[in-house]
């Protein structure tokens, strides 16, 4: 009976050891799993984390590159506007019509005396003045002449209708068989005037009505009634 019994203390000795060393086993089996787990989620973590940095540094780079092309490209759109503004500027630039005379262009005195031209020469102003400044000859002056000899504020006398005559010029070829000279055309006319008042009075310094008028008609009101039309034509 004691035998027995010793024998089943012995048994039930070693059935507990052997619970422990399973529990033991278990155990270390745990730790060594949740080791392995822990090992390989931290070396996933840490690989992960390190592809995310790459992605990201790259990332920065792009966008630091990308900013550096989108600053060149607008420089050089800036230069191209400011290049095409500045040709424009130079292509576009007028010219301003001089001052010719009394503070008028030539267009300005032209349409001036036109003002005062009536009948046969009607629009010739420009013909006047031009060539009146070419030669030096004040152009107020010489068209008040040409009003007062031919009457072309109203209706121009006959002489400048059929002879085209402006100034009450003397000469051949004969207009009509008298003393005063024909002309082929009205702009002759008005050139041969001018060039005989240049010659004949102002290069010897006959520039006024009152130093041409004694030698240029007889009437001892020329010069005044000159003086008028040049006031009339001013007015306009």
């Amino acid at each position: 009976m004691k035998k027995v019994s010793k024998l089943s203390l012995t048994l039930a000795s070693v059935g507990v050891f052997m619970i422990g060393l399973a529990g033991i086993l278990q155990y270390k089996a745990f730790e060594i799993e949740d080791n392995a787990v822990a090992y390989e989620t931290v070396t996933m973590k840490d690989s992960y984390a390190g592809k995310v940095e790459d992605v990201n540094n790259k990332n920065k780079n792009d966008l630091v590159e990308e900013s550096n092309d989108n600053i060149e490209i607008e420089e050089v759109t800036i230069n191209e506007e400011l290049e095409d503004v500045k040709t424009y500027e130079e292509v576009s630039t007028v010219p301003v019509d001089p001052i010719v005379y009394d503070g008028l262009t030539m267009g300005e005195l032209a349409d001036k005396l036109n003002r005062s031209l009536k009948s046969t020469i009607s629009g010739k102003g420009y013909l006047i003045a031009s060539y009146s400044l070419q030669l030096g000859i004040d152009p107020y002056m010489a068209t008040a002449i040409i009003l007062h000899e031919t009457g072309c504020n109203g209706t121009c006398s006959s002489l400048v209708r059929e002879c085209n005559n402006v100034g009450g010029q003397k000469g051949g070829p004969s207009c009509g068989g008298g003393a005063y000279k024909a002309y082929p055309t009205l702009d002759d006319g008005i050139m041969g005037y001018l060039d005989n008042l240049y010659r004949n009075y102002y290069s010897h310094g006959l520039t006024t009505p009152e130093t041409i008028g004694p030698k240029y008609a007889a009437s001892t009101t020329w010069a005044s009634q000159v003086n008028n039309y040049i006031a009339l034509i001013r007015s306009r």
